[in-house]
């Protein structure tokens, strides 16, 4: 398992390389001491895992975590957020944005590694932390639906992420479906932002295609399933997924 550390505090990287260098099935591929040496890192280095810090200089772990998606990578790392603070509202926004396990400081490095192991056992991929099945409970449909977005790979810095997070939340409150897209969802869209439906349409399906490329292929078919094999899936189907699993349970 490579793991990537990314922490502004030079003592506890160089004792969790110390400490992982002691063990057989973990290893320490690179250290970043700020948010945006990380992402350099992530794009240069592909980790299985990335443990994050979240209070850094010049780009703090939120933002890191906003910028992944981004990120030319070939598989999304699995992210664990430490942090010093174990607030419901930060541990909320940091599962909304995708982060799979979070570890308050400080901690024992035992503890730490049997953690990552369990991450490797998972074949899902994911892992949740003590309580956050609880957390996730507390989502918002916002938050849920950003959290998706997150998942599949979406640029955050595309116009097409806001118009995608804006229709499925329309088709969660007021249930459109097939042609309301073009009818009632784009051009309620357009005119909100100044554009034209067409403009959103566009920028949605960049933001689609965007994904589809250079995101979480699996986790989109898998979202998308049985509908959505090899090709890419339409914007209408993406968007009734999204609303669908983003409603809360």
């Amino acid at each position: 398992m490579e793991i990537l550390v990314v922490d502004n505090n030079v003592e506890l990287c160089r004792a969790l390389q110390s400490y992982f260098n002691t063990q057989d099935d973990i290893e320490v591929v690179g250290i970043a001491y700020d948010g945006e040496e990380a992402l350099k890192h992530i794009e240069s280095l592909q980790p299985d895992v990335i443990l994050l810090d979240i209070t850094m200089p010049y780009l703090d772990g939120i933002g890191v975590m906003e910028c992944l998606g981004s990120l030319a990578i070939s598989k999304r790392p699995k992210v664990v957020a430490m942090t010093a603070f174990s607030t419901d509202t930060l541990l909320t926004r940091l599962m909304s944005l995708g982060v799979d396990y979070f570890i308050v400081k400080p901690f024992k490095l035992e503890i730490l590694a049997r953690r990552l192991r369990e991450f490797a056992q998972d074949s899902r991929g994911m892992i949740a932390s003590e309580g956050a099945s609880a957390l996730e409970s507390k989502l918002t449909t916002d938050q849920r639906v950003t959290k998706l977005l997150h998942a599949m790979g979406v640029p955050p810095h595309f116009k097409g992420f806001l118009y995608l997070k804006e229709a499925a939340l329309m088709c969660t409150e007021d249930g459109y479906f097939s042609g309301g897209l073009t009818k009632d969802i784009y051009p309620t869209l357009a005119k909100k932002y100044n554009t034209t439906a067409s403009g959103v349409e566009a920028a949605i399906r960049n933001a689609v295609v965007a994904a589809w490329e250079h995101g979480n292929t699996a986790f989109i078919r898998e979202l998308c399933e049985p509908y959505c094999a090899e090709r890419m899936p339409t914007n209408s189907l993406i968007i009734a997924k999204i609303a669908e699993e983003g409603q809360a349970t």
